[in-house]
């Protein structure tokens, strides 16, 4: 198959702090980039008419068989398998569509979420590149129990791990402490103890797993970060005194000292929340210190949990940017090159730069000056061919 190659453009290549002032066109084959360029003209070029070219987006946090217009969590285990899988391959073209070219799947009940994974890597549908959990470690009626996969005890957390490791999944889960969607679950309190932490993480480890750790109370933020999870998922620091208001340096520490990254979660629909003094300035302040003491944050969304559209990343990073103080670059690097390497596919997308997919995103305005931009992209391509949802 002959090349591809794109011209005259304004490349941000998921790695620098400004636009590359050295290239102006990709050369693409067969799905992956091959070299960057100064190609001004060639037979069978596509001249992109000077847009801006970003690495495709990756939301490190989403669940891909819940409905966001569903409130009830039980509701969604009641959907027939092949509407199911219509809803989810649907929802992973939205978000193509929208620019996000990579996610990461953090629990289901009943894997569909594989088949879709393995349906979009097989090319029998397009959808953006999934990497999934399957159901999530929990403890008994804890934080979506309902999804099958509750332990008692460090014996039963690993038959759950062996039950995920026996369906191919591609990393694992583990719901450190309880959750806001679950009846009868408080977000404060750790569901499993520090010792069986350690243990689930070890025996992913050997299989060559990493582990995402759902974590609101602090408690469960430090058993998760002593035991050396891959990411912490909201990192809400909740208390007996509430939301936010349990951030412990100590366990920063360990956060860091483990190479632990943070997934906040901050959804667009935390817009809400800026100039509410007490809710932002908490939050903001959180951030600020955790970035200090050397926390790197990445890009998520927890799409799929009520109100949370899968296809809003997008307008999530604007919102992320200004509760974590981060500049525009930052914010993008957070949703490519630096969320790629806490998913376990630093070596494959996040960048445009040689043997990496080609996933990229164009933009009539510079996204590293305003990232805005990011809720308009012009054209979407994914593993080297252009993206058209309406085809």
């Amino acid at each position: 198959m002959a090349d591809t190659i794109l011209t005259n453009l304004n490349i941000w290549n998921g790695l620098g702090d400004s636009l590359d002032q050295h290239h102006s066109s990709i050369r693409i084959r067969d799905g992956k980039i091959v070299a960057l360029e100064n190609v001004q003209d060639a037979p069978g070029a596509i001249n992109m008419a000077g847009v801006y070219v970003t690495p495709g987006l990756i939301d490190a946090h989403v669940h891909m068989c819940l409905d966001p217009e569903i409130r009830d969590p039980f509701a969604h285990g009641k959907i027939k398998r092949e509407l199911l899988i219509e809803q989810m391959i649907e929802r992973s073209q939205s978000m193509l569509a929208a620019g996000i070219t990579t996610a990461r799947d953090l629990g289901g009940g009943k894997w569909l979420e594989l088949a879709v994974r393995d349906m979009i890597n097989s090319g029998e549908v397009v959808g953006c590149r999934l990497v999934c959990a399957g159901q999530p470690i929990t403890s008994v009626k804890g934080h979506c129990h309902f999804w099958g996969g509750e332990a008692e005890g460090v014996e039963q957390a690993l038959e759950v791990l062996a039950r995920q490791h026996a369906r191919g999944v591609d990393l694992i889960k583990v719901m450190a402490t309880g959750g806001s969607i679950t009846p009868d679950s408080a977000p404060k309190d750790a569901q499993f103890s520090s010792s069986i932490m350690k243990s689930i993480v070890a025996r992913a480890n050997e299989l060559e797993y990493t582990v995402a750790a759902h974590c609101h109370g602090t408690e469960g933020i430090r058993h998760a970060a002593e035991a050396g999870v891959t990411t912490i998922e909201h990192c809400s620091w909740v208390g007996e005194e509430g939301w936010g208001k349990a951030y412990d340096p100590e366990v920063v520490e360990k956060i860091v000292a483990n190479d632990v990254r943070v997934s906040p979660t901050v959804n667009a629909g935390w817009k809400r929340y800026i100039g509410t003094q007490k809710f932002e300035g908490m939050m903001m302040d959180n951030y600020r210190k955790m970035k200090q003491a050397g926390v790197k944050l990445i890009a998520s969304t927890d799409a799929g949990i009520p109100g949370v559209i899968h296809h809003h990343l997008p307008l999530a990073i604007p919102v992320f940017a200004h509760f974590a103080e981060l500049t525009p670059v930052e914010a993008l690097k957070s949703a490519t090159s630096d969320c790629a390497e806490a998913i376990g596919l630093g070596d494959q997308v996040g960048q445009i730069s040689p043997d990496f997919s080609a996933d990229l995103v164009f933009y009539a305005d510079d996204p590293t000056a305003n990232l805005e931009a990011l809720a308009t992209p012009l054209r979407v391509m994914s593993k080297g061919v252009f993206f058209d949802k309406a085809s």
